[in-house]
């Protein structure tokens, strides 16, 4: 914040659109430091870059081989077809974010939001309610998962640019939207014994 505060006070005329103003870090570094401390500093952006982005991939590849592909649509497929479906995932993920990167007035702040209010949606609900009510169903958990996901594109492509109270942050309705679709299917569908016992045995112990 105060990078930003300063480089502001810095250069008022330089940097002025979104997409710009993010890159005011590269801009203070190269114009007042030292070329071997800018270096320095400009190498700790990439690291950072590089140490989470491998681990997002990983993750985004591997939850939709094992636990959508394998653990949902195909449960007696090899593990040789579910590394498959992973580099798959790999690649598309990695073509998607280098279209983004492309593009010049994409903000990445911006993005990385809306990727967190799509996390937060779709899991959060979901966490909260498997930790908390006992009567949590597979079939409410899948509900929720796909409200909280399908609000936050809705909310963010088609309500949020009609403005007024449509202008929040698309987590705040997407949450709440999941958290009563996971009550609302699982107070309709089957609980399964084990589960519950299962739950009773933690609390105690707890």
């Amino acid at each position: 914040m105060f990078i930003g505060i300063i480089g502001r006070a810095l250069y008022p005329t330089a940097l002025l659109t979104s997409s710009a103003a993010e890159k005011i870090f590269i801009h203070m570094a190269s114009n007042l430091m030292p070329p071997f401390l800018a270096g320095i500093m400009l190498a700790g952006i990439l690291a950072a870059t590089i140490s989470s982005a491998d681990s997002y991939l990983l993750i985004a590849s591997s939850a939709v081989a094992k636990n959508l592909y394998h653990g949902i649509f195909r449960k007696d497929v090899s593990d040789k077809q579910v590394m498959k479906i992973s580099k798959i995932t790999l690649l598309l993920i990695s073509l998607v974010a280098m279209i983004l990167a492309v593009d010049d007035q994409s903000v990445i702040f911006q993005i990385v939001s809306f990727a967190w209010a799509g996390f937060g949606a779709t899991f959060g609900p979901l966490m909260l309610f498997s930790l908390f009510w006992k009567n949590t169903t597979r079939e409410g958990a899948i509900a929720g998962m796909l409200t909280g996901g399908i609000m936050v594109f809705v909310w963010k492509l088609l309500l949020k640019p009609m403005g007024g109270v449509f202008g929040i942050y698309e987590l705040l309705p997407a949450f709440l939207l999941s958290a009563l679709a996971i009550f609302i299917a699982s107070n309709i569908t089957k609980k399964d014994p084990e589960v519950l016992a299962d739950y009773e045995k933690v609390m105690k112990e707890v």
